[in-house]
């Protein structure tokens, strides 16, 4: 049930990153436009969108980090198994559960690094202030000049992303682990839209 909700989460926010990108590079785009054309120009050029860069890469790092863990869960990620699967069966699955295990270990440590940056470049402050602790000997930390926000908000893709990843190679290996199978990802297949068998074609009657 956890996995399940964790699943539409994961999908949800995917893609309400990338629909929000897509909507402020459109909209950008259609300003800088605009912003050429007679009798327009003068109140579209008082519309400020100097953000709009920096926010759509705030939100395609985002999409990467948690597409990452994506990636990991439907076996979209790109690797290079020749080697692997000349093995013998028992050989091959030692070498794809350490791969797994690796890979957990890794994004882990990149988890804990990214919490304890995140924690001293400002989420330290902020929580000592949701609490109403006293935080004056703790750093405020950085903000965008762009758009003001406070950088640690900004920086939480790196532990969140990273720990979902970790997540993720667990989840993997410990079915590998029961099934002896790798998830796998086909590239003709449509999420949503059910496989049908292909259509007869009758011979025309003579």
């Amino acid at each position: 049930m956890l996995n399940k909700v964790l699943d539409h989460l994961e999908e949800w926010l995917i893609s309400a990153l990338m629909a929000a990108a897509t909507l402020i590079i459109f909209f950008a785009v259609v300003h800088r436009y605009l912003a050429g054309v007679p009798y327009i120009q003068d109140y579209v050029l008082k519309l400020d969108v100097s953000w709009a860069q920096t926010l759509c890469t705030i939100l395609f790092v985002w999409m990467c980090k948690f597409g990452a863990a994506y990636g990991v869960r439907t076996g979209i990620h790109v690797g290079v198994d020749v080697v692997i699967n000349r093995m013998a069966p028992k050989n091959r699955r030692r070498f794809v559960i350490f791969g797994l295990m690796a890979g957990a270990f890794f994004t882990a440590v990149i988890a804990i690094l990214g919490a304890v940056f995140v924690w001293k470049n400002g989420a330290h402050y902020a929580f000592l202030d949701l609490i109403g602790q006293p935080n004056d000997d703790v750093p405020e930390g950085p903000t965008d000049p762009d758009l003001e926000w406070h950088t640690w908000i900004i920086y939480l893709a790196i532990p969140l992303g990273s720990a979902l990843m970790s997540y993720r190679f667990v989840q993997v290996c410990v079915s590998f682990w029961k099934t002896g199978e790798l998830p796998k990802h086909d590239e003709s297949h449509v999420e949503g839209i059910e496989e049908q068998a292909p259509l007869q074609v009758e011979e025309a009657q003579k």
